[in-house]
């Protein structure tokens, strides 16, 4: 169990130093994670609403925190190129997540389509019903990209690591709102930049 968490402990070390250096791209980490919280509660009252939530907002700040707000170029904090990082990353990178993304957002005409979604649904050709369905999708399709990338990870590297990567990705909410919470105070202050970003010494 001690190598199980030690394990989650590097995950989300390297993704923190790797891949949250802005204050701009933390304060959206914060927002998402407040998010996926609530999204989380939502789960057990509407699941659709809860996807819904979760991808309009939690993954919309959170991934255009990266896209657009992280240094893509070289990373002179942890000397090392952003292809290096790509290569190295455990979970979704960045050309991974264009493919996931361009799914999320096609998923909807699939609707306009096949309304009754091959008869998975039944028809409803009002927009509530539309959202609702639309939800129902997303909801599918976050569980899917977890499965997969999970599975994905026993086979290139080993169970540990997928299910320690599904645990940093359940509980990634928790955790970023522990590290970001004083990021925005960080970036009205003008830190565009977390000051505290060193080298790991792991």
């Amino acid at each position: 169990m001690s190598a199980f968490f030690d394990q989650l402990a590097i995950q989300r070390w390297d993704d923190h130093r790797y891949y949250h250096q802005s204050r701009i791209n933390q304060t959206l980490h914060l927002v998402s994670a407040v998010s996926f919280l609530v999204a989380y509660v939502f789960l057990f009252i509407q699941p659709a609403v809860a996807a819904l939530i979760g991808w309009l907002v939690g993954m919309v700040t959170r991934q255009s925190g990266h896209f657009f707000f992280e240094p893509l170029g070289y990373d002179q904090v942890n000397q090392v190129s952003n292809d290096y990082k790509e290569e190295i990353k455990v979970g979704y990178n960045l050309r991974r997540k264009v493919v996931l993304l361009t799914i999320w957002v096609a998923s909807p005409l699939m609707l306009v389509l096949n309304p009754s979604l091959f008869g998975l649904f039944e028809i409803d050709t009002s927009i509530a019903g539309f959202i609702q369905h639309t939800g129902l999708i997303w909801l599918a399709l976050g569980i899917g990209g977890l499965i997969f990338r999970t599975v994905h990870l026993f086979f290139i590297k080993d169970v540990m690591s997928g299910l320690v990567w599904l645990t940093k990705i359940l509980t990634d909410p928790f955790n970023d709102i522990v590290l970001y919470y004083k990021s925005p105070l960080a970036l009205l202050r003008g830190e565009m930049l977390d000051s505290q970003h060193k080298p790991s010494k792991v």
